[in-house]
């Protein structure tokens, strides 16, 4: 969320950041709308002081027993009372249409950030480990179905596209990562592991920047009672306005990443500077509806409606937050090293960042099977951009006035893709799967997967 008051400050620079991300000026429509607001509140208030006053008249004239001066005032006090309500509808309206539309504005970038139209406008950083070239090495689906562990038909039965069933040495692989992941992140890098719900509140998504811009990118739960309800007022004709309010009202929102659930444990909060840096993770399923990605990655884990993330939460000052982004970039990267996994992390240009993100970090892992580097994490520095969603703040020693704080996010790792990467990348040519040296342990000392006879 935008400081308006950050954006009169200095206009062209706001202008110059949103131009960057390719987006049209928006500064005077803002400050116009902001004109607007402050207008309402002045006419509001005046109306409110004038009533006041009259009202202490009204008592020094009957006082002074000047009946026909109090009943003058009464008059006119009336009158101002019948213009109240006109008064307040038009604030609130003012307001409301400068805080929608400042919702609705993308972070600005960085002044380091790479500018650029699409993810061609990414910059490499470091590559690190060597890329296993082979023209037969098989994509991940292939080397999972062959095994007899992998299921896309019967997923598909029990739920539609994009969801998978693992078996026996798969599905403990993944929980094996997953472990490893959590266990490494607490034990190695200092994060808190926080076990966070799953289904959250409207004004949860929105701390994140889940909503309003990116709505239909999310699954929606309702309770049983809550859906009849919603229902029974649809049926009986019932304003669409209403119906909607109620929708919103009553359902919850399945998380796409524990982001939303660790970020906002310090939503309405402040905090003293000697409490931060907070370090959150969390290992959970994660829900996407993936709107928009149709005929991409259609075949295999890659892009799945539901998977586990293993996620990285940083609460920090603004002095140390660009540090504390570094620090989870070496956390994420430490994974894949001890996984032996070959990777590149890209510095993501302008257009191709995150919504609430203000610099962007992409790891890439090595895909043998796709001859190609896909995602596996984005670590992003958010500045008080989430914070002031979330009214998230700090005090600093020795200061009065508290501050927003700066939140980090970040993916330490997605697991279904960081499995992926290892069936591609520890194939043999027998068909089986060598488990990777750091998570045999976590599998019971199993080596190798193999197609079970």
């Amino acid at each position: 969320m935008h400081d308006i008051r950050s954006i009169r400050e200095n206009p062209a620079a706001f202008d110059q950041g949103l131009r960057n991300r390719g987006m049209e000026p928006l500064s005077a429509q803002l400050i116009a709308l902001d004109d607007q607001r402050k207008s309402a509140i002045s006419a509001l208030q005046a109306a409110t002081e004038r009533r006041n006053a009259m009202s202490k008249e009204i008592g020094q004239a009957k006082a002074k027993k000047d009946e026909a001066r109090a009943s003058e005032l009464m008059a006119e006090v009336g009158r101002i009372k019948e213009t109240m309500p006109e008064l307040e509808e038009a604030e609130r309206v003012a307001e409301k249409a400068l805080f929608d539309a400042l919702a609705a504005i993308p972070n600005i970038p960085k002044p380091d950030v790479p500018v650029g139209a699409d993810e061609h406008g990414n910059v490499e950083r470091h590559r690190v480990g060597m890329p296993r070239m082979s023209n037969s090495a098989k994509q991940h689906f292939e080397i999972g179905e062959a095994l007899g562990l992998m299921d896309f038909e019967t997923a598909a039965k029990l739920s539609g596209s994009r969801f998978v069933v693992l078996k026996a040495g798969l599905a403990r692989l993944e929980r094996a990562l997953g472990q490893f992941m959590i266990d490494l992140h607490v034990n190695e890098h200092g994060y808190t592991e926080v076990n966070p719900p799953l289904l959250v509140r409207d004004d949860v998504m929105f701390g994140t920047a889940q909503l309003p811009k990116f709505e239909d990118d999310q699954f929606w739960a309702f309770p049983g009672n809550s859906l009849e309800q919603v229902m029974q007022a649809a049926l009986e004709g019932q304003p669409r306005d209403a119906v909607a309010k109620m929708i919103k009202d009553t359902r919850y929102g399945m998380i796409p990443t524990a982001e939303v659930t660790l970020t906002n444990l310090v939503r309405e909060q402040i905090l003293s500077e000697e409490e931060l840096p907070l370090r959150f993770t969390a290992l959970t399923p994660s829900f996407r509806a993936e709107a928009g990605s149709a005929g991409r990655d259609t075949r295999g884990m890659i892009r799945q409606h539901q998977f586990v993330k293993c996620e990285l939460v940083s609460i920090t000052t603004p002095e140390t937050s660009a540090d504390e982004h570094e620090r989870m970039l070496t956390s994420a990267e430490n994974v894949l090293k001890k996984l032996e996994l070959p990777f590149r992390t890209m510095t993501l240009c302008t257009g191709d960042m995150g919504f609430a993100s203000t610099k962007t970090y992409d790891i890439e892992v090595w895909l043998p099977g796709q001859g190609a580097y896909r995602e596996i994490s984005s670590c992003s520095v958010c500045s008080d951009f989430q914070a002031r969603r979330m009214n998230a703040r700090y005090r600093a020693a020795g200061e009065k006035q508290p501050r927003f704080v700066h939140t980090l996010n970040g993916s330490g790792l997605a697991v279904g893709r960081t499995l992926v990467a290892v069936l591609e990348n520890y194939q043999n040519e027998d068909g089986s799967v060598t488990i990777p040296s750091v998570l045999q342990s976590y599998m019971g000392g199993l080596t190798r997967i193999e197609r079970q006879a």
